[in-house]
């Protein structure tokens, strides 16, 4: 019986645990919106432009400038954000911290209701709170009453890192498309090169978070097929009003 369960606690031991998936799914969070919001918010761009005019100048630099502005603000969006979920965990974790010293016999009989509420009964429950809290009082807590790891809190930086650098990745393959083609070409090109980047970001999201591929694809290209061809029309209204 013994070496069953061991094979089985074998088999198991390549799925993601609590311990590194906090980080991966902030990172892909950040990386696969900053991705696509490179390629969308771009592409609207210089599409836009490229409907109101043929300079290539002015298409490159309407599409540089949406690059720089945009992956400075995703940067800082989420620098911001993710700054203060940190301040409230930290928070939480103070405040945890303070209860487990000044009432430690009523956490634990708290952590206990926690387990009997998930099934365990009132002895093992009551068992397994005592032995956590001996173990690591404020780790069991906060993992149980919280949902935070104390070692492992959602990083700022990590996060507005992944989106400066994924968006300016993304940013890049439609202004390069349209930028460097030729006139009757470039619309065409900047769409392929948005279909392209859309399935590969909706395909790497959906692989890393074992969700559905096809929907992911599918709901990437479509949001960033309506942009092109609304903001290719404003542009095209506006440069015929202007002409």
């Amino acid at each position: 019986m013994t070496d069953t369960l061991n094979d089985e606690a074998s088999s198991h031991s390549d799925e993601p645990h609590h311990d590194d998936v906090g980080g991966k799914l902030n990172w892909l969070r950040a990386g696969v919106l900053g991705a696509n919001d490179g390629i969308v918010s771009v592409a609207g761009i210089v599409v836009g432009v490229a409907g109101a005019t043929t300079d290539r100048i002015a298409i490159l630099t309407a599409g540089i400038a949406g690059l720089v502005a945009g992956a400075f603000s995703m940067a800082g969006g989420e620098y911001v954000s993710v700054s203060t979920q940190r301040d409230t965990e930290k928070a939480m974790l103070r405040l945890e911290k303070h209860e487990l010293k000044t009432m430690p016999e009523a956490e634990e009989a708290e952590l206990a209701q926690i387990y009997e509420r998930k099934g365990l009964s009132p002895e093992l429950a009551a068992r397994v709170a005592r032995e956590l809290s001996e173990k690591d009082a404020l780790q069991a807590h906060a993992e149980a009453e919280l949902g935070i790891d104390p070692g492992n809190l959602t990083s700022p930086w990590q996060a507005a890192w992944a989106s400066l650098i994924a968006f300016t990745v993304g940013a890049l393959l439609p202004l390069l498309a349209i930028a460097w083609t030729n006139v009757s070409l470039r619309v065409g090109a900047c769409a392929a090169a948005v279909v392209l980047g859309l399935v590969l970001t909706g395909w790497i999201s959906a692989r890393l978070g074992d969700a559905d591929v096809k929907r992911a694809i599918l709901r990437n290209v479509g949001v960033g097929a309506l942009t092109m061809l609304v903001t290719y029309f404003v542009g095209v209204l506006f440069g015929t009003t202007v002409g």
